[in-house]
């Protein structure tokens, strides 16, 4: 994974930092929001960003900013399609890196666009002081609340996701947290609040007590159960933010390795979105990591080959794919065809430096799981011309000097 992408975009954030049976759900008919939510040009836009389809979706966007001069929700559209647009440029739209604790105390670089940057900051405090304005002539307006619960989330998203600065997410989130609970105190049916509020509670239920001392948030609390049962009831009837809570079950699904459940949800969205290519993508994915290898090697193979029918996907980041097929076909004992998607994966066009880093080092393993070292030697030394000081690089001497032998 968005929005979507936020898919796990405010998911990851926080971390950063479907329906299922048993929910506790609101009757849809008694789920409050803010009207303009309900428009169909602001659908149509989401629409979009589901598609990722970002340059439309922000035009759209910008176009509903302008005739709603003021208004911070109008502002959050905006900031959501900015934001979703930059990480999936830098590649940070994919569930993997999230799905467990490794993104936390992991190196991972990334090459800011300054203008995309301080855009976002610039809409995410013209958002805060729309929602200030309006809750100083009425302290009580849960549009208001939400609206500016909302932006610091995505701001917290961009500062763990994009930054790494994982005690200003936190502290963000934190805020943003505060107002969505308050908007809920206020109206218990304004379902949308629940995904900032349902995430917050259970990423900081599973935050490591190390990470919290690291961050200096010893004092925070939080419950997993009570964050994925307020997930659910968005995911139910949320109307602005269902696509998102849909998406965080998935990523907290995986991470408490209930793949099937994870890729039913999944299976749906990729079916009602069939142009968004994060959601076919996460679906190879949670089969893969759900031990059904050559399931996900199909799933893969299919996403490659819409992504190569012109005009098929917007936006889709194939470096992901073939990262993910090497890898289904690596655990299926198939070497010689993981080291070509591994590859493959290494010189796509969008494919960022550690991504590539990333495939150079699989394929010098999977060379050396095939009793061919120098071949894997070559590979290794393709890590280090892309990157030596890094990660990759670290592990790409080491096997240099003694060959990969498997975990």
């Amino acid at each position: 994974m968005s929005r979507l992408q936020a898919h796990p975009g405010i998911v990851a954030g926080f971390c950063a930092l479907v329906l299922l049976p048993g929910s506790l759900r609101v009757h849809a008919e008694t789920v409050d929001t803010d009207p303009l939510n309900r428009q169909p040009a602001v659908q149509e836009a989401f629409l979009r960003v589901y598609s990722m389809d970002y340059d439309d979706a922000i035009a759209q966007f910008e176009k509903i900013q302008g005739e709603h001069p003021g208004d911070p929700i109008a502002t959050d559209y905006l900031l959501d399609a900015v934001l979703f647009s930059e990480l999936n440029r830098l590649d940070l739209l994919d569930t993997t890196f999230y799905a467990n604790d490794g993104f936390l105390t992991g190196k991972h670089t990334v090459a800011e666009d300054p203008q995309a940057r301080e855009r976002i900051r610039a809409l995410g405090d013209q958002a805060v002081n729309e929602a200030n304005a309006e809750l100083k002539k009425s302290p009580n307006d849960v549009n208001a609340l939400f609206a500016r619960g909302w932006a610091k989330s995505l701001e917290a998203t961009y500062s763990g996701m994009a930054q790494r600065a994982f005690g200003t997410g936190l502290r963000q989130a934190l805020g943003a947290r505060s107002d969505c609970d308050r908007a809920l105190q206020i109206d218990p049916h304004y379902v949308d609040a629940k995904l900032v509020t349902g995430v917050y509670q259970y990423v900081v239920g599973a935050l490591p007590f190390a990470f919290k001392l690291l961050v200096g948030f010893v004092g925070i609390h939080g419950s997993k159960p009570e964050g994925m049962a307020m997930l659910r009831d968005d995911a139910a009837n949320g109307v602005v933010t269902q696509v998102e809570a849909r998406t965080a079950m998935m990523l907290f699904l995986r991470r408490e390795g209930k793949y099937q459940e994870a890729a039913s949800v999944a299976r749906e969205l990729a079916a009602e979105y069939p142009h968004g290519f994060l959601f076919q993508l996460e679906q190879a994915n949670l089969e893969k990591d759900g031990g059904e290898g050559m399931k996900a090697v199909y799933t893969y193979e299919q996403l490659i080959d819409l992504a190569k029918r012109p005009g098929y996907f917007d936006s889709a980041h194939l470096e992901l794919a073939y990262f993910g097929l090497g890898d289904s076909l690596r655990g299926q004992r198939r070497y010689q065809e993981a080291v070509e998607a591994y590859r493959e994966g290494a010189f796509q066009p969008t494919t960022s430096a550690e991504l590539k880093r990333r495939c150079l080092l699989m394929a010098g393993e999977t060379y050396d799981l095939m009793g061919e070292h120098g071949n894997a030697v070559l590979q290794y030394q393709e890590v280090l011309n892309a990157g030596s000081d890094t990660v990759q690089g670290e592990l790409a001497r080491k096997y240099m000097r003694s060959a990969y032998a498997g975990k």
